[in-house]
């Protein structure tokens, strides 16, 4: 199976010749749960043209600076791109932005959130399960770094993980083969404090920047989502 990584944001920066792009955040995090895996790259960032959603095994559309109120040459194409994804029932995963615009292209309400900045290792709660959440307990725990939430998921959409800062945390659709999460299994805890560290005394203060990284001592379940997401596919295309 080929997986098309939909490239949306990039590291902020100096980050950029740092650490790798995030399609490769994702090929690293998910070819050890899946070796047959394969991967392909769209970068909407580049002018790069998505393809004919039908037409691919899968897809997983990245997070981004962006917001999905935000004017950018590729928003709109991008929530087509989802509705013919959808229309065609190719298997789709989406993490932070991709998560909320998913959400979005599909009838959901996704804003800024009033509770602020999500930043540092959050713990979600599991409040539903799948066929493909083989070792689900009773929470996850991940990376996390967006103001935007879905407030309010799409008809069809079942809400799988919440907490109290984020109600709508993990998303499975029931009528299409499509799953997306807030939280960011693909970054790693080096990547995610320089992401804090670059937006220290700007976007976020000292001390929001100093809690986000000592949360990061907690034990994260990237693994284990990796597995969830490559599961999920296998799945959705043997269906």
């Amino acid at each position: 199976m080929k997986l098309t990584i939909i490239e949306t944001g990039r590291a902020p920066g100096a980050l950029q010749d740092q650490f790798p792009r995030y399609p490769d955040m994702f090929r690293t995090l998910l070819s050890p749960a899946d070796e047959a895996l394969s991967f392909g790259t769209a970068s909407l960032l580049d002018g790069e043209t998505l393809p004919d959603p039908a037409s691919c095994d899968a897809i997983l559309i990245t997070g981004s600076p962006f917001g999905v109120y935000d004017s950018t040459p590729w928003m709109d194409s991008l929530r087509a791109f989802i509705r013919g994804a959808a229309a065609a029932r190719t298997p789709l995963v989406g993490v932070c932005f991709g998560h909320q615009v998913i959400a979005d292209a599909l009838g959901g309400d996704v804003r800024k959130s009033e509770k602020g900045w999500g930043v540092g290792r959050h713990t979600y709660e599991i409040v539903a399960t799948r066929d493909w959440m083989a070792g689900a307990g009773e929470a996850i725990s991940l990376a996390v770094s967006h103001q935007d939430q879905v407030i309010a998921p799409p008809r069809g959409a079942t809400t799988i993980a919440r907490s109290a800062h984020t109600a709508h945390a993990m998303l499975a659709y029931d009528d299409i083969p499509a799953i997306s999460v807030q939280g960011h299994p693909e970054f790693s805890d080096t990547y995610v404090s320089a992401l804090y560290n670059n937006r220290r005394g700007k976007a976020l203060t000292e001390a929001q920047v100093d809690a986000a990284i000592s949360s990061l001592q907690q034990a994260e379940d990237n693994a284990l989502v990796a597995r969830w997401i490559t599961r999920f596919l296998r799945s959705a295309t043997a269906a």
